[in-house]
């Protein structure tokens, strides 16, 4: 057995963990099975794996860990630890706070392991390292339907309170290690109407011990990841190929190494990516964003959203600024005529999309338009002289900034974003060119990546701007002031995902730039 010390210290720290977050129980009295378990629960480490432990669990509970902005998704987190205690942190909490970080509430389940003396089974660790499953098994099985139990009813506790926890009924799902993964397999085959999880991921899942022998033709989908190497997730790949068989939605991903019990601790190995593709499949799923937003989404079909960042990737590489989107356009403009005045358009999707919303805006008047969606202001920097300066324009009309925030491009501060405007403002006023500078619309949150806060960003800014605009003589148009909410986001009924605007959104815009562009022509 593995040599185990109490620490102070690391208890002290563990509780400063946890100590902010909600604990429940999950029954009333005693847990049903185990009334009369006399071994008390204690947290301990074991030094040589540096793994914080808690076995001889009679109480389950619930540790809440609510998103700082809920995007309507659960997800109740299992941590392994070979049915004979749980390694709480690595498996638990800090899974709990990376879901956190991309809006998913997270509750981490504490639930029923082996209940026994602190020397009960010398012979345990010797068998694992030689691969003697069939013993452990035989003196494990007893307590594995109590924690697939405790499974069962934490979905149960978390569809109850959902509206009290701010998630949606029908987002709910688990994640599992070891162990863990055992018991969110079992649930996922053995669970009633209240009880059945609208997504499991079992990591390195020890399968011999799943409970339920068939997969329920209502089976809920199914994200497994195992190292290659690991000798106790070897049976993850039947487990797919059993979801798969019954029709249900699964996928897998063995990485080549990385051992068991990794968690999210980084190796320097190959699985040490599984919480990229995990990430990934959840957007997949939907489950990084609000259901509205979803709802949004689904417009577009997975396949096509999958393309255009296939397509967007490979221009970044050949064409980062994406200098040829307007370049056969620009040798089709005709001639300016005598006393014509030209408009052009800069900005990034929210311009280039009000050609398409309100054509008539357009109709008829020597407005070209020069936005793309997803530029950031150092793309649009890159492009200004062949799309601005070379179409020889009375008025600049740049709006910018909403994607550095978002960091299409990478991280940036507004002191740079600030700066790209001002270089493009300095430019066109350098060549003759009167500039209309916009402010940034609100935006509360990105639908393609939710949970940056932008708002208050936004608001920033914007003040920059519009000093800069006063100090260089740029005619300021202040469409935040004018379209905000509460939340200084965009209202529905100005724009459908809260980022670009529907027509009622560019016609409250329209009159505000035309009488800035107006004021320009003076």
């Amino acid at each position: 057995m593995k040599k185990t010390i109490m620490l102070s210290a690391l208890m002290l720290m563990f509780g400063i963990l946890t100590k902010a977050q909600e604990v429940v129980r999950l029954y009333e009295g005693s847990a049903p099975g185990s009334e009369n378990w006399k071994y008390p629960e204690r947290t301990y480490t074991i030094v040589d794996a540096n793994i914080v432990f808690v076995s001889n669990i009679t109480d389950p509970t619930l540790t809440i860990y609510k998103a700082k902005r809920p995007n309507g998704t659960a997800v109740i987190v299992c941590p392994g630890g070979a049915f004979r205690g749980l390694a709480i942190q690595h498996e638990g909490h800090d899974i709990a706070e990376w879901l956190n970080s991309k809006g998913i509430t997270a509750l981490v389940l504490k639930y029923r392991v082996v209940n026994a003396g602190p020397d009960f089974d010398p012979q345990f660790s010797q068998d694992m390292q030689s691969g003697n499953s069939a013993r452990i098994d035989s003196i494990n099985m007893p307590y594995v339907p109590l924690a697939v139990a405790d499974g069962r009813e934490a979905v149960r506790y978390t569809r109850r309170h959902a509206a009290e926890l701010g998630i949606e009924p029908d987002r709910i799902g688990m994640i599992g290690f070891s162990a863990g993964g055992t018991l969110i397999a079992s649930v996922a085959q053995t669970y009633d109407r209240e009880s059945r999880p609208d997504f499991v991921a079992p990591i390195y899942a020890y399968t011999p011990a799943i409970l339920g022998a068939a997969v329920p033709q209502s089976a809920p989908p199914m994200f497994l990841a195992l190292a290659g190497d690991d000798p106790i997730a070897y049976g993850n790949p039947d487990l797919y190929k059993k979801w798969r068989d019954a029709g249900r939605k699964a996928e897998i991903h063995v990485y080549n190494s990385g051992g068991h019990g990794f968690g999210l601790r980084k190796q320097g190995l190959p699985s040490d990516s599984w919480i990229i593709d995990f990430e990934a499949w959840l957007d997949m799923q939907n489950l990084l964003i609000t259901p509205e937003n979803a709802t949004y989404r689904a417009r577009f079909a997975p396949a096509q959203r999958a393309q255009w960042k296939e397509q967007g990737e490979s221009r970044l590489r050949s064409d980062w600024p994406w200098l040829q989107r307007y370049a056969a356009d620009n040798q089709k403009l005709p001639t300016l005529k005598r006393g014509e005045k030209r408009v052009v358009f800069m900005g990034n999707s929210i311009t280039e999309f009000w050609s398409d919303v309100d054509s008539a805006f357009f109709a008829g008047k020597p407005y070209i338009n020069r936005g793309i969606s997803g530029q950031t202001t150092p793309q649009m920097l890159l492009r200004f002289r062949q799309d601005v300066i070379d179409l020889k324009p009375a008025v600049v009309v740049i709006k910018a900034g909403i994607n550095d925030i978002a960091e299409n491009t990478g991280p940036t501060t507004l002191e740079a974003t600030l700066g790209n405007i001002a270089s493009m403002a300095e430019m066109a006023r350098a060549n003759g060119i009167r500039v209309v500078l916009c402010s940034v619309l609100p935006a509360y949150d990105f639908p393609w990546s939710p949970g940056m806060e932008p708002a208050e960003k936004v608001v920033r800014l914007n003040a920059m701007l519009k000093t800069y605009a006063k100090k260089n003589g740029c005619i300021w148009v202040d469409y935040h002031s004018v379209m905000k909410d509460a939340r200084n986001g965009l209202p529905k009924t100005l724009a459908d995902d809260g980022v670009h605007p529907n027509l009622a959104g560019y016609k409250v815009m329209g009159p505000m730039v035309e009488k800035a562009i107006a004021e320009a022509l003076k």
